[in-house]
């Protein structure tokens, strides 16, 4: 049984990698040519609040239920984009740390 929940768990992971549009561009931004856009990104958790704010007013006054959902779904998103600002630029600066490192070593020690 825990193998079969594994396995589910696991396949659904790489259909949500490839399908939605937050996890691809999550991708992107890990590699080193997207590590630039993570503070920019964290711009896109705003409309994914207002999403939040709205449907919770909307629930809050009798709207139908469903409306937990997409709460729950945008709040995640924001969440993911909030925190992978601050996560990118950690990364980029540990990465051009241990590029220079790599052109100094592989530079050739100076004569006098």
């Amino acid at each position: 049984m825990l193998c079969v929940l594994w396995a589910a768990s696991v396949r659904t992971r790489d259909l949500t990698r490839r399908y939605l549009p937050t996890n691809i561009l999550l991708d992107f931004i890990r590699t080193r040519r997207g590590l630039k856009w993570g503070l920019p990104a964290m711009l896109l958790a705003v409309p994914y609040l207002a999403v939040v704010v709205w449907c919770a007013r909307s629930v809050a006054d009798g709207g139908p239920g469903w409306l937990n959902l997409i709460i729950l779904v945008a709040a995640w998103n924001a969440m993911k984009f909030i925190v992978m600002g601050p996560v990118s630029v950690l990364t980029l600066g540990r990465r051009r740390w241990l590029e220079r490192s790599a052109r100094r070593g592989a530079l050739p020690m100076p004569t006098r």
